[in-house]
């Protein structure tokens, strides 16, 4: 009787184990757990199951909110199985999300498919991004994909409901054709952090069968492959003894590759997009050949007489999903709020709060810290056309501090509960149908604000509010109950602004905007006031703008001036268009700031003006478009990339310090920036660095005058201390903010992080490096691949650009001089990313020879 073969699995690169051999299980063949999602399928059909593999599927109707059905053509049906042939499009809103519900804290393998297959007969591939919750899975651009294109990843829950979305970046609308949750064993495909995304599933077969479910009990997707050329393939007719957790198939576990010859190594290579991708490998063997006595297969020892055989390989790469779900309790309530009132905003689906960009209509929301989930603080229902009485769920908000269901047509009493919430500062209720006696907790609450106007019926206890007789002699109540701030609150507001303005001494009236703030003694100069812009070249119409941004079609971002939009002009070269927002805290004067830098300066390194706005009440500054975002969203990895290695930010940093060596030294007058840090450098497709936002830059005088007197501005965290403790703006003022930029990029830490022992970044550097490790300060997620001299000599010269002292700091050439310095000790060493940026390709190669071992990169 022959021997069964034994298979077991290797997970290698960022861990190496080996599991034990385990007893033969019988596999399950059911769908326990499945769900799979026909995304086109009409909410009267039944399931049914996919001919070609016997899934079941089901309709997807009640799990998303929107979109609208659609069906390819039918020339492309006779390539495709029937789950693909139907799908699901969004032409409205930009995030359109699946809900789904799961089992919690559950490593799930999540498939997306689509197939364009011409469906809206416009022959315009689409391209969109998908995300899981909050943060950005992957970008589905269907260009050359006439077969369709599958995004794939290894995903652990954290709660009970998992969202898929779907959000448009451009003029086509997303589309999805099926969407496919399976449940995995929680002790297979762990990482030490991230999900894993697919990069490729082989079995090595001279087969041109692609194997799934259901000889794939938990439906991964084998495509052979061999080389024809190196290897030689070894099969066997027996079971394999399979039963390891991650349970491989039979039929992939049946073949084999070896070296041709016995004393070759077995080589496979494959390319990275990145010289910094993290990568878990998983190898799956089986012995399936019938060995002789003297005959012996090992990896380690130099003993062996057979080759090395390997039977598959899975290789994913990691992807880290930094940003946290909305706090689990305020998402169930304000659903709950959702389904009372009947809301259907097309934008109240999704998180709630994150991304920010994509937050819910009518909420604000808050996040401590990065380690803590966002909380829903503000509710806006204002003019919503709501009706019934006011929603009991409102008091599981119970972070709420302003609650506004003005304008609708709620009846009922004024709940008592409204009281009891501890956070609620200000209660909005005016211009409804309430009535009743208003409870005298509420009137009787400190601090709050509380408005009750236009509801007749409602009637008010003597003595607590005001009553007004109307016409006719009806009893009319208007209720106002005046503000009475909380000493506690404005001791902690006043706290933090003193800690965010670095001296605690000064007492200000600063106010602080999105992005940046200025003293109130700055008086803004009215529009009416403000000279013209001199120069008329590069200036748009305001319908001009309309035209370019396709009616502000596509939303790139959002700052302290207003939106940013998506544009081209003259249909080929991208722009950025930055509309002001009237409600910005900057105004006419810092966007003509802006234009005449602009318009004067050039320099590689800085942001180009491709034109600008100014038309009534239209003002809009156009920029070159910088496909890759800012600093700040690759160091924390939001744009879903991989994070940026050493030697690519010290390029990053040496360009941006010298686009502001040339504001110091190279215009004339010199300028001051006023306002860096990471998300004013912005990159380009190349990952070049570009210097952007001069709305608070400043001339400063270059006749043996060392500074110019001027009220304070900048963002908090990046202030310099001495410009703001003395009022005196010089260059050096910029000096210091850049030695924040570069803490942030040798630590990836926030500027502010309450959390730590020493909340601002300098603080807290300062103190690790009176432990002498320089790990200690470094980004971990680098794990160790840098030069330490460089981070050294980076480290330093970030510390001698914080010196107190403006005199003491190094200027912005010497700075250029010193971390070019920094590149050049990093690029002399050897290593896996020398002479890579974080877009560089990189080749792997695994190779496995008797009397080696692999080893984990």
């Amino acid at each position: 009787m022959e021997k069964q073969p034994q298979a077991f699995w290797l997970c290698a690169l960022i861990c190496i184990n080996l599991s034990s051999l385990l007893h033969l299980v019988e596999a399950q063949d059911d769908q326990k757990g499945f769900i799979s999602l026909d995304c086109g399928l009409s909410p009267t059909d039944l399931p049914y199951n996919d001919p070609s593999t016997g899934l079941t599927y089901s309709t997807d109707d009640g799990l998303v909110q929107s979109g609208k059905t659609g069906k390819i053509q039918k020339e492309f049906e006779a390539i495709f199985s029937k789950p693909s042939l139907k799908l699901r499009y969004f032409p409205d809103g930009v995030r359109n999300c699946y809900s789904v519900n799961v089992t919690e804290s559950t490593n799930y393998l999540i498939k997306a498919v689509f197939v364009y297959g011409n469906y809206d007969g416009l022959a315009n591939d689409p391209s969109f991004d998908l995300y899981i919750g909050p943060n950005l899975w992957s970008t589905v651009d269907m260009h050359g994909r006439t077969n369709g294109t599958i995004e794939e990843i290894i995903h652990r829950t954290i709660s009970k409901s998992l969202q898929v979305c779907l959000v448009k970046t451009g003029t086509s609308n997303p589309f999805i054709n099926t969407l496919e949750l399976r449940p995995l064993q929680n002790n297979t495909y762990n990482t030490q952090s991230g999900s894993l995304k697919y990069f490729f599933r082989y079995y090595f077969s001279t087969s041109d069968r692609t194997i799934r479910y259901p000889n794939d009990i938990h439906d991964r997707k084998w495509y052979p492959f061999f080389d024809s050329k190196e290897w030689t393939e070894v099969t066997t007719d027996l079971n394999v003894n399979a039963s390891n957790s991650y349970k491989p198939p039979q039929i992939v576990m049946a073949s084999a590759s070896t070296p041709i010859s016995t004393f070759w190594p077995w080589n496979f290579t494959w390319t990275l997009p990145s010289s910094t991708t993290q990568f878990y490998v998983y190898l799956h063997f089986a012995e399936i050949q019938t060995l002789k006595s003297l005959d012996t297969r090992e990896f380690k020892t130099p003993k062996s007489t057979l080759p090395p055989l390997i039977n598959a390989l899975e290789l994913f790469t990691v992807i880290d999903f930094p940003q946290l779900e909305t706090n689990q309790d305020d998402v169930v309530a304000i659903k709950g709020i959702q389904n009372t009132y009947g809301l259907t905003r097309i934008t109240w689906n999704g998180d709630p709060c994150v991304p920010k960009q994509f937050m819910w209509d009518g909420l604000n929301c808050n996040s401590l810290d990065i380690s803590t989930p966002p909380i829903i603080t503000s509710l806006n229902l204002s003019s919503s056309q709501l009706t019934g009485i006011i929603a009991p769920g409102i008091n599981d908000l119970i972070h709420l501090q302003e609650l506004d269901l003005s304008n609708n047509n709620l009846t009922g009493g004024v709940p008592e509960f409204l009281a009891g919430m501890k956070s609620l500062l200000v209660i909005n209720l005016s211009g409804n149908n309430l009535n009743g006696t208003v409870p005298q907790a509420i009137l009787q609450k400190k601090g709050l604000k509380l408005n009750l106007e236009g509801n007749s019926d409602l009637i008010c206890p003597d003595g607590l509010c005001v009553n007004k007789t109307g016409n006719g002699g009806s009893k009319k109540t208007n209720i106002v109950v005046p503000a009475v701030a909380s000493v506690a609150f404005l001791v902690v507001l006043g706290s933090a602004l003193a800690f965010f303005l670095v001296y605690k001494k000064k007492k200000t009236s600063n106010i602080e905007g999105p992005s940046s703030y200025t003293q109130a003694s700055d008086d803004r100069t009215t529009r009416s006031s403000e000279p013209a812009i001199v120069t008329k070249n590069k200036r748009f119409t305001y319908s001009e703008v309309l035209t370019m941004t396709n009616n502000f079609e596509r939303v790139l971002g959002k700052g302290g001036f207003g939106m940013v939009y998506h544009g081209t002009v003259n249909g080929t070269e991208q722009v950025a268009v930055k509309m002001l927002s009237h409600s910005s805290s900057q105004g006419y004067k810092e966007f003509k700031a802006e234009v005449e830098l602009l318009l004067r300066v050039h320099h590689k390194n800085l942001v180009s003006l491709v034109g600008y706005c100014d038309e009534g009440e239209n003002l809009a500054l156009i920029y070159e478009y910088m496909a890759n975002g800012d600093l700040r969203e690759h160091m924390s990895g939001k744009r879903g990339g991989s994070i940026l290695n050493w030697e690519t930010r010290l390029k990053i940093v040496v360009e941006s310090a010298q686009g502001l060596e040339y504001l110091h030294n190279g215009c004339k007058p010199p300028m001051v920036h006023r306002d860096v840090k990471t998300t004013n450098i912005l990159l380009n497709e190349h990952f070049q660095a570009k210097l952007a936002d001069f709305g608070l830059s400043r001339s400063f005088p270059i006749e043996g005058e060392t500074h110019v007197s001027t009220v304070v501005a900048g963002t908090p965290g990046y202030l310099d201390p001495e410009y703001y403790r003395t009022n005196w703006l010089n260059e050096k003022s910029d000096v210091y903010s850049f030695g924040i930029v570069l803490l942030e990029i040798i630590t990836n830490q926030p500027v502010i992080n309450q959390s730590r022992e020493k909340p601002h970044i300098a603080e807290w550097v300062g103190l690790m490096l009176t432990k002498g490790d320089i790990k200690n300060i470094m980004d971990p997620n680098l794990y160790g691949d840098y030069d330490s001299g460089s981070v050294w000599r980076a480290v330093e010269l970030a510390m001698s650009c914080l010196n107190p002292s403006s005199a003491r700091r190094p200027t912005m050439s010497q700075v250029v001089i010193e971390i070019n310095e920094c590149l050049a000790y990093e690029n002399s060493r050897g290593g896996t990313s020398h002479n890579m940026n974080s877009q560089s390709s990189i080749e792997v190669s695994m190779n496995f020879d008797i009397g080696t071992t692999p080893g984990p990169r």
